[in-house]
């Protein structure tokens, strides 16, 4: 029996606008981490969303 692989929801908040320093606003992505989402198993996904909040908390906004 094969396991189905987790399934990992995007944190897309549908605000989409990427600050100077190319992290979007919304979910705290990097550009680069948006672009690679898609194609990520859910180890890498767990990775960026990890990264993300840490990237909000620095912004003083709650994760």
């Amino acid at each position: 029996m094969t396991d189905k692989p987790r399934y990992v929801p995007t944190p897309c908040v549908m605000v989409c606008t990427l600050d100077a320093n190319d992290v979007c606003l919304g979910c705290y992505r990097t550009a680069d981490e948006i672009g690679e989402w898609v194609d990520a198993d859910a180890a890498r996904r767990d990775a960026i969303l990890e990264a993300a909040d840490t990237r909000m908390l620095q912004a003083g906004r709650e994760a």
